[in-house]
């Protein structure tokens, strides 16, 4: 994953702000996505509003997903989103 993720942006941290970039601006609820695309083989980023599913609106296989529907984030964030989406990179790694 690491060597495709390279592949992809550059560097782990190139990926994360390519991310961080789709999904702080989400209008609303939905989910910022880490997917693979078969055709290409590369590894991209992707925003879908609401419950929109990320195989089905853009055909890429999802590898991992951070929601920003407020119930995810709400309770320790408040309405700071930035902060939220952020953090996430705290546990994953």
């Amino acid at each position: 994953l690491a060597a495709a993720i390279d592949d992809s942006f550059g560097s782990f941290d190139a990926m994360k702000s390519a991310l961080v970039a789709v999904t702080v601006p989400i209008q609303g609820s939905g989910w910022g996505w880490l997917g693979y695309n078969i055709a290409t083989g590369k590894i991209e980023v992707a925003a879908c509003p609401n419950q929109d599913p990320l195989q089905a609106t853009t055909g890429l296989v999802p590898l991992m997903g951070i929601d920003v529907w407020e119930h995810a984030y709400y309770v320790d964030y408040r309405n700071v989103r930035p902060e939220y989406v952020n953090a996430i990179w705290d546990v994953i790694n």
